[in-house]
């Protein structure tokens, strides 16, 4: 088996430069999981100062639109349009 070379070059610094969270620069962590509950997954990392990181991570799916046309003739004509921007979690 070969490894194979990424055609991107990040540097080591660019690459570490991710999402900055200010204020927990330098703190102790005393550790971290993760729990998928009704829906959200939850992503902590906990501090040995008692504060804590928190991810709620949230998927849904939205219909922008359901409608009934007629295209018997060739042209689009719609008839109905039965749902206009509705999601799952409203």
């Amino acid at each position: 088996m070969t490894k194979r070379k990424s055609p991107v070059k990040l540097s080591p610094r660019r690459i570490i430069d991710g999402k900055q969270y200010p204020g927990i620069h330098g703190k102790v962590v005393d550790w971290a999981d993760h729990a998928f509950e009704e829906g959200i997954l939850y992503i902590r990392v906990r501090f040995a100062d008692r504060t804590e990181l928190c991810w709620r991570i949230v998927s849904s799916i939205l219909i922008e639109e359901v409608d009934l046309s007629d295209w018997k003739t060739g042209n689009f004509r719609p008839l109905k349009v039965f749902v206009q921007n509705e999601s799952n979690g409203e």
